[in-house]
């Protein structure tokens, strides 16, 4: 059984999986909300807040805790990395295969058990880059 089985899923839910997975810019709630809108006007902020978190505790969804922005919602949650702007605060997709399994290489040095990890890169995404450059000139 899939975990889109095991929560019921609301027409509002169902919504908001669609919205989410039909972007790959990683939105937040706020995001969210205004994408939502469109097809449900009368859709509150709270609600989209609320089944977020409720999609994304269910594993159908990924919530980004991203170098202390705004949290953000992805879609994906195949095992892939991010790359987030330090500008803008903007998050990418990046499919960094690392040359080890990192989970084993971590359950070697620990006492936890290792389900997963996430690894987030850095650095300044194409538009504030030509906004730096244009600034600078």
């Amino acid at each position: 059984m899939t975990e889109e089985h095991k929560l019921r899923m609301t027409k509002q839910r169902q919504i908001i999986l669609e919205e989410l997975r039909a972007v790959k810019t990683h939105p937040t709630a706020d995001d969210m909300y205004q994408m939502l809108r469109k097809r449900m006007p009368k859709i509150s902020l709270g609600t989209v807040y609320r089944n977020l978190e409720i999609l994304s505790e269910s594993g159908i969804i990924q919530k980004l805790d991203v170098g202390g922005t705004q949290k953000r919602f992805d879609g994906d949650i195949s095992i892939h990395s991010h790359v987030r702007c330090v500008e803008c605060g903007c998050v990418g997709d990046i499919d960094v295969k690392p040359k080890y399994n990192l989970e084993e290489e971590a359950q070697k040095m620990t006492d936890f058990d290792i389900y997963r990890h996430r690894l987030e890169f850095t650095g300044m995404c194409p538009s504030c880059k030509q906004k730096k450059k244009v600034g600078q000139a």
